[in-house]
């Protein structure tokens, strides 16, 4: 059966005038047509014997030197002219290649560079932790080990995480230790430390601290409040950790600089 597909598109791809969608749509179409990969292939053979065996020649400098002059006397005609020959349009597929080569390039960049999560990664990672946090909240989700003492919490975690997580005890201060738990955040199992001041609950999440991130300051990452929670976070000792409560501000900032000691 004779190929229906319009020829013209056939003289345009050759000539490299067609958009990425269309010039696509032709290289898909020349894998199953032999009658249009016939009539491309000697489109070309006569593209090349026009530019070979002295058929083609090259206007001289001299004439267009004289073109340009003539433009510039014209009414309404100003600045530099134009260049008068433009590199040739790339075709479809190397268009994707060059496209996706910038984004390797991009994505690869940002992930060498320190610091490279941008703010709206961070808030991302500041939602989850609250909404981990208020899902502990619920009968029989705040931690995974009960326990007061930081000797059996800490084993706990051995063999269930890829790193050892501080674990401290601070009840003499008024913070004391009441569990811990697995938790999932920014596509990583963190460590869950579950503190208690007065009746209410601090859940501290702590994992290492990635080759990729800037530390952050030990002092604490912009105090914030999410949906009535208070959240901070530091870098400590190669770990990076976040705590989260609805104690008040000075209580969490306390309870950091304890865990600082």
């Amino acid at each position: 059966m004779p190929c229906t597909t319009d020829k013209l598109l056939l003289h345009a791809y050759a000539d490299r005038e067609l958009d990425l969608v269309r010039s696509l749509e032709i290289e898909q179409h020349l894998k199953t047509c032999a009658e249009c990969g016939q009539q491309l292939r000697n489109l070309e053979a006569l593209h090349h014997v026009l530019r070979s065996g002295g058929l083609y020649r090259q206007a001289p400098q001299s004439l267009r030197d004289r073109i340009v002059a003539a433009a510039a006397q014209e009414p309404g005609i100003s600045g530099q002219p134009k260049r008068m020959r433009e590199a040739p349009r790339l075709r479809g597929v190397e268009w994707l290649a060059v496209a996706a080569a910038v984004a390797i390039v991009v994505l690869v960049g940002l992930r060498l560079i320190p610091g490279w999560r941008t703010s709206r990664q961070d808030d991302l990672i500041a939602q989850e932790i609250v909404a981990s946090h208020i899902r502990s909240l619920q009968p029989g989700h705040l931690y995974d080990v009960e326990s007061t003492d930081q000797h059996t919490v800490k084993p706990w975690f051995d063999g269930k995480l890829d790193f050892s997580p501080p674990v401290r005890d601070l009840a003499d201060q008024g913070f004391p230790l009441v569990g811990g738990r697995l938790d999932y955040i920014g596509n990583r199992a963190v460590a869950a430390l579950v503190y208690q001041r007065r009746k209410h609950f601090i859940n501290l999440y702590v994992w290492p601290q990635s080759s990729s991130e800037v530390a952050l300051s030990p002092d604490g990452q912009g105090l914030e409040s999410r949906d009535g929670y208070n959240l901070i976070e530091w870098s400590q000792g190669g770990m990076h950790l976040c705590a989260v409560s609805d104690v008040s501000t000075d209580d969490l900032k306390q309870f950091m600089q304890l865990l600082r000691r």
